[in-house]
């Protein structure tokens, strides 16, 4: 039961061939038997609750296509009633009063949160090694990283653990572990799906998405989580009126004519053969189903990562003021007086990624520097957005090509090294900079281990505002491939 999708498990809800509670049930006992680390709350309880009144609503026939379904949640989220950490030491005790809009409007839609999972310590990070409760382990070789921030959500899509999961992305994090773990994921416009309730990191780049086995539980799950929020004032919204978009209309749509842009700097020097070969292949499956490859440059991608740090770390020193000790969240045991709580509390609660950052942050907005580097980062990041839009003016409808150099390392090879982490992101981080939609897709495997069984993902870059195009292209992919429906050995 736990190797069918979103779909496949809604059909089997509304013919009540399978209850709300039994397939809960079952994810629970996975979860509880499974040892990668994926979940950090879990309320059997309250979870059984909520599929019992789930049966209830496909009973009276007021059921929706995802009621009875269950979902885990990043736990960036707040959730009332779980625990929301954020990964951190800093909220390890925190319950929150109310629901994320994003949780909101999938309870709304039927949908039983299975609990919250694992991700790196305020969602920074690119292995998931950041975590102030252990690093998360890649279901297809526990000796490597699931990918982050959002590796919790991906390992538990990949191990089985859960249909849907929610996730962030800030500058690759629902791609990238999506890439690492063989699973589908998707990164809306910046500001198609509400913030609101959503911890934040960088307010200009963050943005939620799904992540799911395929593209068709994707278009399904952005149905009820794209929507304008009034409470977010970063929401934005392209519908006529009161009707909503529906992102599995267009699935089944011929890719004949599709022009893909194949950027010249993603496949040049420290891209992995295995990567690249796997990356290869799957464009040559799309000119088979109808489209063109286009060779394209985006000459500013090797900018991304400067900028991305500038901008990223001096956004998140703002936003981590708040957590000081005094409202919420953990506090010093002893302190002398209030400047000493503080700096007490702050050391003890945040991880060294996370102060790392934070030092970044402060020292280019101080005095003196703000100009020299902020300023100058957000220049850059307009002439990244700029390249984007020269290629889709004329060249080309989508962007394709890697989600990372190369598969996932083993777990603590980087740990030392953060700027070695940095560079992982490069092919992610300027469509995030630019706000604009990207998608990663399983297309094989790379040489990563001695059995040949560490993901490469496809990313799949459209511009503003489709998302529907994306899915389509990711569903045709996936109607004449496999990939997908690979699942780790045991699973």
């Amino acid at each position: 039961m736990h190797n069918k999708t979103i779909k496949e498990l809604s059909a089997l809800l509304q013919s009540k061939q399978v209850s709300s509670v039994e397939l809960t049930r079952h994810y629970l006992d996975r979860i509880d038997a499974s040892s990668h680390n994926a979940f950090l709350h879990v309320d059997r309880e309250r979870t059984l609750a909520q599929a019992a009144s789930a049966d209830a609503r496909i009973a009276d026939g007021s059921a929706g296509p995802l009621t009875g379904v269950p979902i885990a949640h990043k736990d960036i989220f707040v959730t009332r009633g779980w625990r929301t950490t954020a990964g951190s030491k800093m909220l390890a005790n925190y319950a929150s009063p109310f629901d994320a809009t994003v949780v909101e409007r999938f309870s709304r839609a039927g949908m039983v949160t299975l609990g919250k999972v694992n991700l790196d310590e305020f969602a920074m990070g690119s292995a998931n090694e950041n975590s102030a409760f252990g690093a998360v382990k890649n279901p297809w070789d526990p000796l490597a990283v699931p990918g982050g921030s959002s590796g919790g959500s991906a390992a538990a899509i990949a191990a089985r653990l859960a249909p849907a999961a929610t996730a962030t992305d800030t500058g690759g994090s629902i791609r990238q572990p999506a890439a690492f773990c063989g699973v589908t994921g998707i990164k809306p416009t910046y500001g198609r799906v509400s913030r609101f309730g959503m911890i934040a990191f960088a307010s200009s780049l963050d943005q939620g998405g799904p992540i799911a086995q395929t593209a068709e539980d994707c278009a399904l799950l952005l149905n009820e989580m794209i929507g304008f929020d009034e409470r977010d004032s970063t929401s934005l919204t392209v519908e006529q009126g009161n009707v909503a978009e529906d992102y599995t209309r267009d699935l089944n749509q011929p890719l004949t004519g599709l022009r893909i842009g194949v950027p010249t700097e993603y496949f040049g020097e420290g891209l992995a053969s295995d990567v690249e070969a796997a990356v290869r292949g799957a464009l040559d499956q799309f000119v088979k189903l109808g489209a063109t490859l286009v060779e394209i440059s985006l000459p500013k991608t090797a900018l991304s990562i400067p900028t991305y740090y500038i901008i990223a770390p001096a956004e998140a020193s703002s936003n981590l003021s708040r957590f000081d000790g005094v409202r919420y969240g953990h506090r010093a045991a002893e302190y002398k007086d209030l400047q000493d709580m503080y700096r007490k509390t702050r050391a003890e609660g945040f991880g060294r990624e996370v102060q790392r950052r934070i030092m970044v942050g402060t020292y280019v907005l101080c005095h003196g520097y703000y100009d020299a580097y902020y300023v100058q980062a957000q220049k850059i990041r307009r002439l990244i957005a700029d390249d984007f839009q020269a290629a889709f003016a004329d060249k080309c409808d989508v962007i394709m090509g890697p989600v990372a150099p190369t598969v996932a390392w083993d777990l603590g090879a980087k740990s030392n090294d953060p700027v070695a982490n940095y560079l992982a992101d490069i092919y992610t981080l300027s469509t995030s900079l630019a706000g604009l939609p990207g998608m990663s897709i399983p297309v094989g495997f790379g040489a990563g281990d001695k059995n040949g069984k560490r993901p490469v993902g496809l990313q799949i870059i459209g511009n503003y505002f489709n998302e529907a195009k994306l899915l389509n292209i990711a569903h045709q992919y996936q109607q004449v491939t496999d990939w997908h429906t690979r699942a780790p050995e045991g699973v």
